[in-house]
């Protein structure tokens, strides 16, 4: 609706803030967006990295056999404990994996949200613009005024949802978390050294840290 060029511009407040908003939504849905596709390729990595730990399992197993069939004491326990070790990180792997498919599902409804919401405040600003234009006796053709209250409200209501959706979501993912931050601190004991895979729902952190 570009007819309101014509209206005196401290008329147009509501509808320029109202056009920020929208502005910072569209922004948002962006940020959101590319979160989701970074997570997409951290889960890539992370399946890399099970396929990696569920190959040391096959080779602990190897060489547990080789150590028993050599009936040396030592080599034995060694085995063992490598085996175990490499047990546990696959455990973590698989832990891992659930808590990265949490999030990234997580990252999608957030997705989502953020357009619903993106979509919410561009029928806000033109309900902005449609009602400055009435109050102004500007009726373009075409341009059923009417219809900009309905479409605010039910894209109102479609954000509020959407956002529910984005919460429930969260809570799942934080879930798979803590189960993989104490698999992981298994692992990493079993090891004796800290893994530093990245734990995306806390920044910086890293697990076993």
């Amino acid at each position: 609706m570009k007819h309101i060029v014509q209206v005196d511009t401290a008329q147009q407040t509501g509808a320029m803030d109202s056009q920020r908003e929208w502005n910072m939504a569209q922004a948002r849905e962006g940020k959101a967006k590319a979160d989701h596709d970074e997570m997409t390729t951290r889960l890539a990595a992370a399946r890399n990295d099970r396929a990696r730990a569920k190959l040391d399992v096959d080779t602990a197993l190897s060489n547990k056999k080789l150590a028993e069939a050599s009936s040396d004491t030592n080599k034995i326990n060694v085995a063992q404990k490598d085996l175990r070790t490499a047990e546990l990180s696959v455990k973590a792997a698989d832990a891992r994996l659930r808590y990265y498919e949490a999030y990234r599902n997580w990252l999608k409804i957030s997705w989502r949200n953020e357009q619903e919401h993106m979509y919410w405040r561009e029928a806000q600003f033109e309900l902005q613009k449609a009602q400055l234009a009435q109050k102004n006796n500007i009726a373009p053709k075409g341009v059923t005024f009417a219809n900009f209250p309905k479409q605010e409200a039910d894209r109102g209501k479609r954000a509020q949802s959407s956002k529910q959706k984005s919460e429930s979501g969260k809570g799942k993912a934080m879930s798979a978390r803590e189960e993989w931050l104490k698999a992981q601190q298994t692992a990493d004991q079993a090891s004796g050294k800290p893994s530093g895979f990245p734990d995306p729902m806390a920044g910086a952190a890293t697990a076993g840290s």
